[in-house]
């Protein structure tokens, strides 16, 4: 296979020690709280919550439990991603008793799989007679991606092959049932999957046929035929739907509208667009299909330029948890799910390897400390499956077109596929921060650690300190087994403006060796050599495009990666009263009350005061008094761990 140039590589987890002020603390909030909470979800043993049952359908489709499977269709997942988030835990930091709980679950499942190597509980147990029949829906090559990426964590982590035997076992059925050959099926899932973990599974195999499949899959889906395939298969089934006849109809929704390589929006459902564009881009680097690669890029850029939020959520509206049109982006009925912000970390980091360009890493740190995080409270026992810009919890009850926006962390969901993302995507996060490829390591994401790799013949050590996101200041130390001639690249990212980098003490001229967002280090490094790098961190009042209409004469606070909110807890009610004033100073401090200590931003505003209105609920060029005020933002990821209350992020300027 041609590759479409050197490949860039990520540094596997067991070469990369996070040791960060910042994400250090929720990487032991997985590994104490999060992973153990968890499993006591999938065991049911959360009072109050809303069972799971995924352990158990897995134990009666094994044999060693009585009763029905209960749960939604991809109830297995839950359990996949739980598995691979432990995963990602033991390739940093073995944990004996950990392993053998989840050496314990693979047993199970080994046993739940059946002969032919078909592993899906709700087919074993409800519908037996139906695998295969309704993939448009069902999410059965979802299911089966899942486990596949989890059994390829595991053997990465530990070498062991108990759970990565029965995933290839699996997906050689899988290949065996689909594919080009007469009397093979020629289909592909609602739920784009299967695609970016077959190319995973190769990369741990060597085994060509995994890429093939994923090829079928990804030329497959939207295939000009006549009628089509979702269609067909809804005819054999008797016109009997899973979820509503309106999936089946809209094929925007699952991106099955037309070929993947000619499709130039993001459009239907947010999770399966970034899903499917992660596998896109995997196998464009994997297959040299420059094509493919042709089509990520305009992909991206119309998500980038006219879909995403300033959060870094996706998926604007509710119904199919879909995109909408270009530049609509409404705050109060978003659904930006945390799951698709996951993904769009994913697929951010695979065009990171395809074509190293700084605006791909800026894209994944915005998702990253923004929705990412606000997704779990700061205990790891709530999550926020919907993460909207503005709330009113009022409103949000009783107005039906809110409904679906949570005012608090939810403990735990029927369908729980965000809590498990959010930990392996956590749990993984040292593979984010660097990329390499020949004599250039990428220093993509600002986050502590040492990282050890060979560039040039030499074993190298990074090691990498500094206070962000609150602070720009950013120390590099090289260590080397002998001195060595190769690249750091540095991201100087697109929200700073006044970079400013040193070597041992030397400035560097930025404007000469910055190349699509990276500052280009080359020369003969020196065991003990330090780099610094100085990111201005001024509070910018950010606009939105003037073609957004719910942004408006409005502005919201960013500083570093992080945008900023007003929440009621510090402002009062009826934020929407609120204005900050054009020329107030924007003044940061520390408030070590708040979430281990967070960086606060304090503003002047006026409030505009009703009390003197009357019952009049429209008046003619009423005086509406306005009371000056002291504002108060606190980051975006950190809202509603202090209770029910209101929240905006884009406020109104005065």
């Amino acid at each position: 296979m041609n590759r479409i140039q050197s490949q860039i590589k990520q540094l596997p987890l067991t070469n990369v020690i996070l040791q960060d002020r910042f994400w250090s603390e929720y990487i032991q909030l997985v590994r104490d709280v999060v992973v153990p909470y968890q499993w006591e979800a999938l065991n049911d043993r959360i009072p109050g919550t809303e069972p799971s049952h995924a352990i158990q359908n897995f134990k009666i489709a094994a044999g060693l439990a009585q009763g029905e499977f209960h749960g939604m269709v991809f109830q297995d997942t839950d359990v996949a991603k739980w598995l691979e988030a432990v995963a990602y835990l033991l390739a940093s930091e073995r944990d004996p008793e950990l392993e053998q709980i989840v050496d314990g679950v693979i047993d199970v499942i080994a046993k739940a799989q059946q002969e032919d190597g078909y592993l899906n509980t709700y087919f074993t147990l409800k519908e037996p007679g139906k695998r295969w029949t309704n993939l448009a829906e069902c999410h059965e090559l979802y299911s089966a991606g899942h486990m596949i990426e989890a059994g390829v964590a595991y053997y990465k982590a530990t070498g062991k092959r108990n759970l990565l035997d029965v995933v290839i076992k699996f997906a050689d059925h899988i290949d065996d049932v689909f594919g080009y050959t007469p009397g093979k099926l020629q289909g592909y899932d609602g739920h784009q999957e299967i695609e970016l973990a077959l190319l995973r599974l190769y990369d741990v195999t060597g085994n060509e046929k995994y890429v093939r499949l994923s090829q079928f899959f990804l030329q497959e889906r939207g295939k000009d035929k006549n009628p089509h395939f979702y269609d067909v298969e809804l005819e054999k089934r008797g016109n009997t739907t899973h979820f509503g006849r309106w999936m089946l109809d809209d094929k925007t929704y699952s991106q099955a509208h037309e070929l993947v390589t000619k499709q130039d929006r993001a459009v239907g459902h947010a999770v399966r667009f970034v899903y499917m564009c992660t596998g896109m881009a995997h196998l464009a680097a994997v297959t040299g299909d420059s094509e493919m690669l042709e089509a990520c890029k305009r992909l991206w850029d119309n998500m980038e330029n006219k879909q995403m939020y300033i959060t870094g959520g996706i998926g604007s509206q509710q119904h199919g948890e879909a995109f909408s049109i270009d530049y609509d982006l409404p705050n109060d009925t978003v659904y930006a799910e945390t799951c698709a912000s996951v993904g769009l970390v994913f697929f951010a980091q695979r065009m990171l390897m395809l074509q190293p360009h700084g605006r791909y890493a800026d894209v994944m740190e915005r998702a990253l400390y923004n929705t990412v995080i606000a997704g779990m409270s700061q205990d790891g026992k709530s999550f926020f499956y919907v993460n909207p810009l503005e709330v009113h919890p009022q409103a949000c009850k009783a107005n039906h077109k809110y409904h679906h926006v949570k005012t608090v962390r939810q403990s735990w969901f029927g369908c729980a596929c965000c809590p498990p993302n959010v930990a392996r995507l956590l749990a993984s996060l040292g593979q984010y921060v660097y990329t390499s490829r020949e004599d250039t390591v990428y220093a993509n994401l600002y986050i502590g650690g040492e990282a050890k790799l060979e560039l040039a013949g030499a074993q190298v050590q990074i090691s990498q300190h500094s206070n962000y996101p609150w602070d720009g200041d950013i120390y590099f130390t090289i260590d080397t087994d002998r001195t060595a001639e190769f690249t750091l690249a540095v991201r100087i990212p697109g929200w700073c403006e006044g970079a400013s980098i040193s070597i041992n003490g030397d400035d560097q001229p930025l404007t000469a060796i910055v190349v699509d967002g990276y500052a280009m280090l080359s020369r003969e490094w020196k065991p003990g050599d330090q780099v610094q790098l100085v990111l201005p961190m001024t509070v910018e009042r950010m606009k939105g495009h003037p073609l957004v209409r719910h942004t408006a004469g409005k502005t919201a606070l960013q500083r570093g990666p992080i945008v900023f909110c007003l929440e009621e807890a510090d402002n009062g009610p009826n934020l929407h009263q609120i204005y900050l004033l054009k020329d107030a100073e924007l003044n940061t401090e520390l408030d070590v009350s708040l979430f281990r200590g967070v960086q606060v931003i304090k503003a002047a505003g006026v409030r505009q005061c009703s009390d003197n209105w009357g019952d009049s609920l429209y008046r003619r060029n009423p005086k509406v008094e306005e009371i000056r005020s002291e504002l108060k933002f606190i980051p975006y990821f950190a809202w509603a761990n202090r209770g029910e209350g209101e929240m905006r992020v884009w406020i109104d300027e005065k």
